[in-house]
């Protein structure tokens, strides 16, 4: 007859070495349970779904006190963690007039190389009405645009953000705005640029006016850059936060409408809450729509706002930028 297995009959020592062997060797169940949880912790994506880049407009205010040189963008951008940059035309008036524009494209190009920053666009002001419906004044604001197409291809940027405006109906100009996006377009698939008109105001801070534009257009180098902010109707650039704003487009719905078209987009902030958020905007809601549009770029960060500094503004757009990126699905 078989003894039973007692525990008196062992000494100390070998209780000891039974105990080791059972903690050693653990629960196989458990021990999958938590290789599995580890394994799919270390699977989530710690970077979101777009790259990030600096919209230059979010230090106008530095620039135009002097406090900041724009010939250093490339640097300031990779000082706070930015992957690529988005250049304001405006910003460089003063160094086009006393160095020439080729001479400006060599400075930028060997600043954004030593500080290892992608020159993603330009944003295009002050040339023109390129939707207006006078022929011969929109064709010399497409022949104004020219020189951007080529500072934009020397940079490597892929493309110039342009505005679609003009004096008319709906309809004249749309007409406008398709004629003279046309021809730009034409012009800069020669050199491999794209055209993206932003959402800035007017006809073009109504979703659907600028999609259907696009829709007729109908160029594979012609897009949009839909900005969450711009989507105020009345005369100007479209801010939602300007105090004059009476005709409000649906941001949401516009977002949604633009991003088929999208070759990038721009994350507009103003003045941020106690959270850190943004009270007119739901960043969440916005960055779910532009994910389901399959867009995976850039986002420029825009900050207007006047309750921080530029550069802290522009810390607090990112870091909502990336709280809302984890926040979706």
């Amino acid at each position: 007859m078989k003894s039973k297995f007692n525990f008196t009959n062992l000494n100390f020592a070998s209780i000891l070495f039974i105990c080791f062997i059972f903690v050693a060797c653990g629960s196989p169940k458990k021990d999958k349970e938590t290789k599995e949880a580890v394994t799919e912790e270390v699977a989530k994506p710690e970077t979101p779904f777009f790259k990030l880049s600096l919209a230059q407009w979010s230090l106008h205010k530095a620039v135009f006190d002097g406090s900041h040189d724009p010939i250093d963008f490339a640097q300031k951008a990779n000082e706070l963690g930015f992957e690529g940059i988005e250049y304001v035309s405006q910003l460089y008036k003063k160094h086009i007039a006393e160095i020439g524009m080729d001479s400006l494209v060599a400075i930028l190009n060997a600043k954004s190389k030593e500080f290892n920053i992608s020159n993603v666009l330009i944003m295009i002001d002050g040339e023109g009405s390129l939707a207006s419906t006078n022929e011969e004044e929109r064709n010399k604001t497409v022949e104004n645009h020219y020189k951007w197409v080529d500072a934009a291809k020397a940079l490597g940027c892929h493309s110039i953000r342009v505005n679609a405006h003009g004096e008319g109906t709906a309809e004249e100009v749309a007409d406008g705005a398709v004629k003279g996006l046309t021809k730009l377009s034409e012009y800069a698939a020669e050199k491999g640029i794209n055209i993206i008109v932003e959402n800035h105001g007017g006809y073009t801070s109504n979703g659907a006016w600028l999609a259907n534009v696009m829709k007729t257009v109908n160029m594979p180098n012609c897009g949009t850059l839909p900005d969450f902010g711009n989507f105020c109707q009345t005369k100007g650039y479209g801010s939602i936060n300007s105090e004059k704003c009476d005709d409000p487009y649906d941001v949401y719905l516009g977002v949604e409408e633009l991003m088929p078209y999208a070759k990038a987009v721009s994350a507009k902030s103003y003045d941020f809450d106690e959270n850190g958020d943004q009270p007119k905007l739901d960043y969440i809601r916005i960055l779910q729509i532009v994910k389901d549009a399959g867009y995976s770029g850039f986002i420029g960060v825009e900050y207007e706002g006047d309750n921080l500094s530029e550069i802290d503004g522009i810390n607090a757009t990112k870091a909502l930028l990336l709280k809302a990126a984890k926040a979706i699905k």
